[in-house]
């Protein structure tokens, strides 16, 4: 946000910082557990997990660009938020892709 010269976020970058922060925490602890036979379950559903937080990120993505081209005449504003949403969602889009890598690793050495 500094780059851009945002003054506070909005509803909607913060929805997508949270659902950043939870796919995040599950990626390190899916890593952690790549080692491990009995956590092999475990990891399985993380990787689950990060699937529907990715999927809830694409969700309030999606309704985000929808609010900002609806409601902003600020074109500079549109452009600076539509991209700080469009890298919130790559972050969480690099999450499900490091996961769909440790679920097929997981299941080739199980």
């Amino acid at each position: 946000m500094l780059l851009y010269k945002v003054k506070r976020p909005t509803h909607r970058a913060k929805e997508l910082v949270d659902i950043v922060v939870q796919a995040v925490a599950e990626v390190e602890r899916a890593v952690s557990e790549i080692h491990d036979r009995i956590g092999r379950k475990q990891l399985l559903k993380r990787c689950v997990e990060i699937n529907r937080l990715e999927n809830m990120g694409d969700s309030v993505f999606r309704s985000a660009m929808a609010e900002l081209f609806d409601d902003s005449t600020d074109f500079a504003g549109l452009i600076k938020w539509r991209e700080i949403y469009k890298h919130m969602e790559s972050v969480i889009d690099r999450c499900e892709d490091i996961a769909n890598i440790l679920e097929g690793v997981s299941l080739k050495y199980a």
